[in-house]
């Protein structure tokens, strides 16, 4: 098993290097000149011309891209050209208040979509199977935006239960932090929902039929066991890589989140930097989401095998 992980770790790293240049790339296609930005616009060119030596902006494309490249691989993710504060210790700041967002949105979604998927494939053609299609149909066809919206004008204009924006940490007020968090993680989750409702109950259709299902409910075992030990475990294979992927885009999804609700997250910080044109920010940013997702898309291969051990075993013996 061990072995196995090093080897998956160990091919992680040539995609880290090219999402690194495509980074890097992308933020030089970004309009407008950083240096200008910081001297002022009625900077004399002799003024933007000192900025732009002192930020590197002078140098060729590829020697920007090393010297950015050496200072990340030693933990340096430049510093801020706007405030001039040290990268990392800027995301330090803002992670923890996504991370929050998109783990209890993931959470939340799981919680609801897995146990109704499994329900609806249970019962299908009920009523409930009807209900649960219904819901996935409607909450699929919502953008996040306009959800976070409906949810503002519901709790907050029309009842008053819900504070508009902002963020309470759980270790300053565990009582009115859950307040502050429950719109946005709403706004993320309730679509997320709606697709593991969908792939759970597909998959349950697909496993139903098969023989050992059907063998374990002719030896007597109890319904229950034979749906958790053996129905379940093998239908949750597909919906363990739409978890992965469904992470993705809710940490995507959390930059509108966090710009409807205030919340202080990374993805309200990197609309700042772009519309400050601080690259140092922006990139540190992508590259953070980028070693994120890498990062759950091994977490859900090593899954696999604690769900079928098939699969650690064909992978390991390669």
């Amino acid at each position: 098993m061990l072995a196995y992980v090093a080897r998956r770790l160990f091919q992680l790293v040539p995609v880290l290097v090219l999402a690194s240049i495509v980074i890097f790339g992308l933020m030089r296609l970004i309009p407008g000149d950083p240096a200008r930005v910081i001297a002022g616009e009625d900077a004399s060119p002799e003024r933007i011309q000192e900025v732009r030596t002192r930020l590197g902006l002078d140098q060729p494309l590829p020697v920007q891209y090393l010297t950015w490249l050496g200072r990340v691989l030693h933990g340096d993710l430049g510093e801020s050209i706007i405030s001039g504060q040290p990268v990392g210790k800027i995301l330090l700041q803002k992670v923890g208040a996504t991370a929050e967002l998109a783990v209890g949105a993931l959470l939340v979604a799981v919680l609801v979509g897995v146990p109704l998927g499994v329900a609806a494939a249970l019962r299908r053609g009920s009523a409930l199977d009807l209900a649960v299609t219904a819901y996935t149909s409607t909450v699929l066809g919502i953008p996040n935006f306009w959800l976070g919206l409906l949810l503002i004008i519901l709790f907050v204009v029309a009842l008053n239960w819900l504070p508009p924006g902002g963020r309470v940490t759980f270790l300053e007020d565990p009582g009115t932090a859950w307040r502050y968090l429950l719109m946005p993680v709403l706004t993320l989750s309730v679509r997320a929902s709606g697709i593991f409702i969908r792939f759970t109950r597909t998959s349950m259709l697909e496993v139903l039929p098969e023989d050992y299902v059907r063998t374990a409910r002719a030896k007597g075992l109890p319904e229950s066991l034979v749906v958790a030990r053996h129905a379940l475990r093998c239908a949750l294979i597909p919906v363990v890589t739409v978890v992965g992927l469904e992470f993705g885009r809710l940490l995507a999804g959390a930059v509108i989140a966090e710009q409807i609700f205030a919340w202080p997250g990374v993805g309200r910080l990197i609309i700042q930097a772009v519309g400050q044109r601080d690259y140092a920010i922006v990139q540190g940013v992508l590259l953070l989401l980028v070693i994120v997702f890498v990062l759950v898309n091994l977490i859900t291969d090593l899954l696999y095998g604690v769900l079928d051990p098939r699969i650690r075993l064909v992978g390991e013996s390669r």
